[in-house]
């Protein structure tokens, strides 16, 4: 599962297209996923295989039973998306495991649909950012294999260039701002219609996930005696600040996709502000190859650089007909032996406590943070109010002209909406 998958869009997997393609079972002990990857051609050089499926190949070998991938892919069903295809196929028992955006994995874990798996070995050894990401009602519904931290990227030689420091909190980043901007910077930051939620993420829930009092906040939210507006209000008002000083431009950002709207003004040294994903500054194609030194920095908030960490995950059907199989498949492809070949292929953060991956030197100041367990949830499936892909679409409408107020209102009532279940 890649962090391109995971962070492009507000439901993330899979917005390539919509037809489902069963891929040949071999006879013998099956384990069905349906996720949007499909199997690499057995014939291919292994360079060529996904990190994911290394460690399908690494459970299949070990346990003598075949994964059968059921692929989403772009046909006939243009009007639905991976997410509305893979509840409907999980509430009809379809398949055994499936590869899960966060709002899916709280909308199944609440019908109760999928499996505990805190009973696998592999689960032992979860950061506590999984755990707590993944657990709806008290059952540890699914496991990712990469846990994606977004951060804000900084092209350090022009930060360098007019003697700033590296922003901790919002008055400072507005004041980095102001000094580009005042030196001919046209827009110090770059954005995109998908990722400026961050912001808000940061600025929200930096007291709730680093205050030792999470479980007792969310609960309030659950239950409605907290708002979810007074948390986001801050980061709403923050983005409308940076629109109106012309820091962000709202309309180019309210139709820009992420990285191909803003990257080239990023690589080009027009604008030294952007948002990405941990694994953008390792691929070439997005900003692993820069002319200029990168910096890769939490989100500012009131207490300092913030991490914004978000991740899909594995779960399995809680009437899957080859529902041991599959717990079975899932336990070797989490296990530590199996992460650290996923995390080292794709250089990532493992969920695993005891899997470490050496970083590029342009990711440490991110890294450090979530070392030091400082750093909010972007999705958190134990909150009722789904946060990211709701997030995303309320901050599109304040790009789009709607005020802090009237933000702050959707949340208001899409709370009351998860009361009323």
């Amino acid at each position: 599962m890649t962090a391109a998958l995971t962070l492009t869009s507000c439901n993330n997997i899979g917005k390539q297209g919509n037809n489902l393609i069963s891929s040949e079972e071999d006879s013998g002990r099956v384990v069905n996923l349906f996720s949007p990857m499909e199997k690499t051609d057995p014939d291919a050089e292994n360079i060529a295989r996904s990190a994911s499926e290394k460690t399908v190949l690494m459970a299949e070998e070990r346990l003598g039973v075949t994964m059968a991938y059921i692929t989403y892919t772009a046909e006939n069903y243009k009007e639905k998306t991976y997410d509305d295809i893979t509840i409907d196929r999980a509430r009809n028992n379809m398949d055994d495991l499936y590869l899960l955006n966060p709002d899916t994995i709280q909308i199944l874990g609440a019908e109760g649909l999928l499996r505990d798996l805190s009973g696998l070995e592999s689960a032992k050894n979860l950061r506590d950012v999984v755990r707590m990401a993944n657990t709806v009602d008290g059952a540890l519904v699914a496991i990712p294999q990469e846990v994606v931290a977004n951060g804000l990227f900084l092209n350090y030689d022009m930060f360098r260039e007019y003697d700033l420091e590296l922003p901790k909190t919002p008055e400072d980043f507005l004041e980095c701002c102001r000094v580009f901007k005042e030196n001919g910077i046209e827009t110090p930051v770059g954005a995109n219609r998908w990722w400026l939620e961050n912001f808000v993420f940061a600025q929200a829930y930096a007291d709730l996930y680093n205050g030792g009092n999470t479980e007792a906040e969310i609960a309030a939210l659950n239950s409605g005696e907290k708002k979810y507006s007074d948390y986001m209000r801050s980061g709403f008002e923050f983005l409308q600040e940076l629109i109106d000083l012309g820091y962000i431009d709202a309309k180019k950002a309210a139709v820009s996709e992420a990285i191909d709207g803003e990257g080239d003004d990023f690589r080009n040294q027009k604008t030294p502000i952007v948002m990405a994903y941990w694994g953008a500054a390792n691929s070439k194609t997005a900003y692993g190859a820069l002319d200029f030194e990168l910096k890769v920095i939490g989100f500012p908030s009131s207490r300092g650089q913030m991490p914004v960490v978000s991740m899909t995950g594995y779960g399995i059907g809680v009437n899957a007909e080859h529902a041991e199989d599959a717990m079975e498949m899932l336990d070797v492809m989490l296990s530590d032996e199996a992460l650290q070949i996923y995390s080292e292929t794709n250089r990532v953060i493992s969920p695993s406590k005891n899997v470490e991956v050496d970083c590029i030197p342009a990711l440490k100041p991110l890294n450090d943070r979530i070392q030091e367990n400082i750093y909010v949830l972007g999705s958190n499936a134990g909150m009722k109010v789904e946060q990211w892909g709701n997030t995303c679409l309320i901050v599109r409408k304040l790009l789009n002209g709607a005020t802090v107020e009237e933000c702050m209102k959707e949340f208001d009532k899409l709370q009351e909406q998860s009361l009323q279940k």
